[in-house]
């Protein structure tokens, strides 16, 4: 009900990959903040969505409302069990976009672990980098990062980058490149969707688009 009352804008690049959209047969992993979550699952409706939930009670909660919107759940983490446990997730979710917090459940706050990268390269998915923000929000405190929920009749903005394409089959050496990369994007992301929230203009250009709920 709160969400109902809100205006959503999605700022992208011209390659804009939304997850409110059907992307018709491709499948893509969708990387977003952790302290952003609640604003990603009731900005619109996911089409094609399963997330990566980790496997504590807190999880549980999270998968219970993730299904109420028609979210999947993977129940696992990118840090454990290697390569087999990243096909294993694959499998899991092979007809399904993936989102992941790369930050999360454990942190640092917005510090990107190899997780994502791996995964990207073992399954050949482009990754989706995306930032959320809102003109006005309460944030509430957790251990090492503050959940943001939006308040009634504010704008969310979001923020969406090019799909970042990842080598096949890369080394440790290669990951670390990577995740440093896209780490870069994410922060450029962040630093652009504040300014939006702020009701500032965006430097570069893009394609704005209001999201149905």
């Amino acid at each position: 009900m709160l969400f109902a009352t809100c205006k959503v804008k999605l700022h992208a690049d011209e390659s804009v990959v939304s997850p409110y959209e059907s992307t018709g047969d491709r499948r893509y992993l969708f990387c977003i903040w952790h302290d952003q979550l609640v604003m990603t699952l009731f900005s619109g409706r996911p089409k094609n969505m399963a997330g990566l939930v980790s496997r504590h009670q807190d999880g549980s909660f999270l998968a219970d409302g993730m299904k109420m919107i028609g979210i999947a759940s993977v129940r696992g983490s990118t840090s454990r069990g290697g390569a087999q446990a990243m096909r294993e997730l694959m499998e899991t979710a092979r007809d399904l976009h993936v989102a992941i917090t790369p930050d999360g459940p454990r942190g640092p706050r917005h510090v990107i672990k190899q997780g994502i990268v791996f995964l990207a390269s073992h399954s050949g998915r482009a990754i989706i980098p995306g930032a959320f923000s809102c003109h006005r929000c309460w944030k509430f405190s957790g251990g090492w990062s503050d959940l943001m929920i939006p308040k009634p009749f504010t704008t969310i903005y979001i923020r969406g980058g090019a799909p970042f394409h990842v080598p096949s089959r890369l080394k440790r050496d290669g990951l670390d490149e990577y995740t440093a990369k896209l780490q870069a994007v994410m922060e450029r992301l962040e630093v652009e969707v504040e300014a939006l929230a702020r009701g500032e203009e965006l430097p570069t250009a893009d394609i704005e688009q209001s999201v149905a709920a």
